[in-house]
C-alpha cells in the first residue's frame, strides 16, 4: 500500500454539524460488539426499519464486492461502520479511509486492519478535493437528513469528475424523518437524530439539482445503487498526488432495508 500521510484539511463553510446524537448510544455499539441484533431504525410514528448488523460485521458478500470492484484510485467510506469493506480495500492494497461519528464502528474498522477516523462527513477531513471514489452504503445517503446537502459536501470532497457510489432504498420513497436506534422491536433506544430515505429515483433528482451526472444504476439482491460522477470544477485543491492522504487515527449505519410496522 502506498505511503500514507495528512493534510490540514480544510474547513467547509459555516461551522460543522456536532456529531449526531446516536453517535455514543449503547444499543448500537453493543450490536457492534456482539456482531449482531436485533436492531431497529425506529421513527416517531412507531414503523421500524431492520439494520444488518450481521452483514455489516462478517465479510463483505458478492454484492459488496462488486461495489468494490467498481472504485477508483484513493476511497472514502463515509459511515464506514464496523469496517467490513476499508479492512477489504486496504487488503487489496487500495488507498482507503472510513470515517464514522461512532467510537465503536470506528474501533471495530481499526481492528480489522482498516483505516479509519472518528468525524462526520460534515467536519474537515484529510485530503479534501482529491479522493477519487466515495461510497455511501447500506443506507448512508440518509446521513443529516438532507440528501442534497449531503451530496453537495460530497462534490467538496471529491476531485472533480470522481465517483460517488451509492446504496439506495429499494423502494420509492424519498422522506426525511427523525429516528432512534433501538434494540428489538421494544428494547432501549438511543437518542433521535435526522435521517431521510431515499430510492434511487429520488437520489437521481437531487444529484441532478446538486451538481452530479448519472455514471450508472443497478441491483443485485434485493439491494439498488447508483453512481454517479462530481461535475464540480476544484479550483482551490492542491493537484492530485501520486500517493493517497489518509488518516489512521483512532480518535452505523442503518440499511436501506423495506420498513416494517412495530408489534
Amino acid at each position: 500500500m502506498s505511503t500514507a500521510h495528512e493534510i490540514a484539511p480544510r474547513r467547509p463553510a459555516g461551522p460543522p454539524p456536532a456529531a449526531p446524537a446516536w453517535a455514543a448510544d449503547e444499543p448500537y455499539a453493543a450490536a457492534l460488539r456482539a456482531g449482531r441484533g436485533p436492531l431497529f431504525l425506529r421513527r416517531a410514528d412507531g414503523w421500524l426499519l431492520p439494520l444488518e448488523v450481521e452483514r455489516w460485521c462478517a465479510e463483505p458478500d458478492p454484492v459488496d464486492l462488486e461495489v468494490l470492484d467498481r472504485c477508483e484510485g484513493a476511497v472514502l467510506d463515509v459511515g464506514c461502520g464496523p469496517g467490513r469493506l476499508v479492512a477489504a480495500l486496504a487488503a487489496r492494497g487500495r488507498p482507503v479511509l472510513g470515517i464514522d461519528v461512532s467510537e465503536a464502528a470506528v474501533g471495530h474498522t481499526l481492528r480489522l486492519g482498516g483505516p479509519a477516523l472518528r468525524r462526520s462527513v460534515f467536519e474537515p477531513l484529510p485530503d479534501e478535493g482529491r479522493w477519487d471514489t466515495a461510497l455511501l452504503m447500506d443506507g448512508n445517503v440518509g446521513i443529516g437528513g438532507d440528501p442534497r446537502a449531503l451530496l453537495r459536501r460530497l462534490a467538496r470532497l471529491l476531485r472533480p469528475g470522481g465517483l460517488l457510489i451509492a446504496e439506495t432504498a429499494p423502494v420509492d420513497v424519498d422522506e426525511r424523518v427523525h429516528v432512534q436506534v433501538v434494540h428489538g422491536a421494544g428494547g432501549g433506544a438511543g437518542s433521535p437524530f435526522p435521517w431521510a430515505r431515499v430510492g434511487t429515483g429520488a437520489l437521481l433528482r437531487h444529484a441532478g439539482r446538486a451538481g452530479w451526472r448519472g455514471a450508472g444504476q443497478w441491483s443485485a439482491d434485493g439491494r439498488c445503487f447508483v453512481a454517479l460522477r462530481s461535475r464540480r470544477t476544484n479550483t482551490s485543491a492542491e493537484p492530485p498526488k501520486s500517493t493517497a492522504v489518509i488518516s489512521s487515527q483512532r480518535v452505523r449505519k442503518p440499511s436501506a432495508g423495506r420498513a416494517v410496522a412495530s408489534r
